[in-house]
């Protein structure tokens, strides 16, 4: 009887320290993405930027998002990149 009630001790600290170790992880990944926000809003623009920030904030969802999109790529594209002219002078 011993030997049962020390395994059930050892599975219910187990799970207890699982459920220490799973509890925090949505909240380091939202902070882990609020602090790249601003480099997404840059690269997106605004809108877009702010869309995909909100729902990486977001536990739920933003953990799905990041697992479709590790398949799939951005689901969110890029802004166009801004196509610079060089301004030559006109000779005379």
């Amino acid at each position: 009887m011993a030997a049962s009630f020390k395994r059930r001790m050892l599975r219910a600290g187990g799970w207890g320290l699982a459920k220490r170790l799973i509890k925090p992880i949505p909240v380091v990944g939202s902070v882990f993405a609020l602090s790249l926000a601003g480099y997404e809003v840059k690269k997106k623009g605004l809108l877009r930027g702010v869309v995909h920030v909100g729902l990486d904030v977001t536990p739920v969802i933003g953990t799905a998002k990041n697992v479709v999109e590790i398949f799939t790529g951005d689901l969110i594209p890029d802004k166009e990149p801004e196509v610079r002219r060089r301004i030559t002078p006109v000779s005379s």
